[in-house]
């Protein structure tokens, strides 16, 4: 109990505003409100495995909005809410009264008189996804200031246009494991690279996510990809600003090579350009299937012609000591297994499978963190109070 106690007190100390605003970008938040989610994490984590109940609600829903397919994230945002003693509904846009026109406004209102928590995963549309998020916090402040809603739903991103920060927050969480603390990720060199798949559209909010966390803990983050698969620019601003306050380092390279060279960590992963995401947001909006046929066969033919910009043992070669640890958000492409060609080579994706497997099961704790830290003023006396009451989860 001592490691949960240590947790505690550290969470006791520190002095943080999450309660008071919702989780939309991790660069929205302070250093210390970021470590604190990490704590509270580590803590609800750890007193699950001393089986103890981390329930903190008797009851009440968690809502669940998704806009695009998932798995992890979605059985994630579940499990956090039954952690919490929440139940999860989710919000069926096409069974709703959003259908016939409602507005994002009074949807917001109606679904949340006995929600505590909303979850919304919305990575379609380029700026739009985090803009409808916001309008949703809006119109709760408006429903809760009036008195319609009885408590103030925390509201958490769970990916969006621009950031994915469950998922940057998770793959942070595992490298303070992996690494021993977070003192440790420093001068480390992360080579977050675009890599070649047979798909396109893929969101560019992982890679915005991990340039714009990591930039934050003093880390050599090196960004890479082919001519044309840019970012959004101020997400990059964002990264120079967050390495410069770090004493960290924040660069672009264009070659995969260069990025591997003496890395830490890889993180070979596939984006669509954002101005290819540009581009589909627009024909998306206007159901142009015809469009939408023809950006694809386009971006499809441009993918091919980087066949070369592949996670393989030769390239894993040119990190530290050729030990760099792979990470990935998952699934991943993986040569001759999902795909005949993709962004890593099967041979290293099967030796740092079960460390990517490691890196999602944060998800669950970051989320639950997150919300834990949105509804409670004082995390450490919720949790405390769990941690002295010790009711068994699991009754034998």
């Amino acid at each position: 109990m001592d490691e949960i106690s240590t947790l505690l007190q550290a969470i006791r100390q520190r002095k943080t505003d999450l309660a008071n605003k919702d989780f939309l970008l991790t660069w929205e938040q302070t250093r210390p409100e970021l470590e604190q989610i990490l704590d509270i994490a580590q803590a609800i984590k750890s007193l699950r495995a001393k089986n103890i109940d981390t329930r903190v609600f008797n009851n009440g829903l968690g809502i669940s909005v998704f806009r695009d397919n998932s798995t992890r994230t979605r059985f994630s945002y579940a499990s956090a809410l039954n952690l919490l003693g929440l139940t999860q509904q989710d919000l069926d846009e096409g069974k709703s009264q959003i259908a016939h026109g409602e507005t994002v406004r009074e949807t917001a209102n109606m679904i949340s008189f006995c929600a505590d928590a909303i979850g919304i995963r919305d990575d379609m549309y380029l700026g739009a996804g985090n803009a409808y998020m916001r309008e949703v916090g809006a119109a709760l402040d408006e429903g809760f200031a009036k008195g319609v809603l009885p408590q103030r739903p925390a509201l958490v991103n769970l990916q969006c246009d621009i950031d994915h920060p469950t998922q940057s927050l998770a793959d942070l969480a595992w490298l303070k494991e992996h690494f021993g603390s977070l003192e440790n990720l420093k001068g480390k060199k992360i080579a977050m690279t675009w890599a070649y798949s047979p798909s396109y559209g893929k969101p560019l909010s992982v890679p915005q996510g991990i340039i714009g966390l990591m930039t934050r803990f003093g880390m050599d983050v090196t960004l890479a990809h082919p001519e044309g698969y840019d970012l959004i620019p101020d997400v990059l601003e964002v990264a120079r600003a967050n390495a410069a306050e770090s004493g960290g380092r924040f660069r672009q390279v264009a070659s995969m090579d260069e990025a591997f060279r003496d890395a830490d960590i890889v993180y070979p992963k596939s984006w669509a350009p954002w101005q290819v995401m540009q581009q589909r947001t627009a024909l998306l909006r206007s159901q142009d299937s015809a469009g939408l046929k023809t950006l694809e066969q386009n971006c499809l033919q441009q993918n091919a012609l980087h066949r070369d910009w592949h996670c393989t043992e030769k390239m894993m070669s040119l990190t530290r000591q050729g030990k760099a640890l792979y990470m990935h958000c998952l699934p991943a492409d993986i040569t001759g297994v999902s795909c005949k060609a993709g962004e890593v080579e099967a041979s290293v994706f099967e030796r740092y499978r079960i460390a990517t497997y490691k890196e999602a099961s944060w998800k669950p704790w970051i989320i639950a963190s997150m919300i834990l830290a949105r509804k409670f003023a004082d995390p450490a006396a919720v949790l405390t109070k769990r941690l002295e009451e010790a009711l068994p989860r699991i009754k034998g």
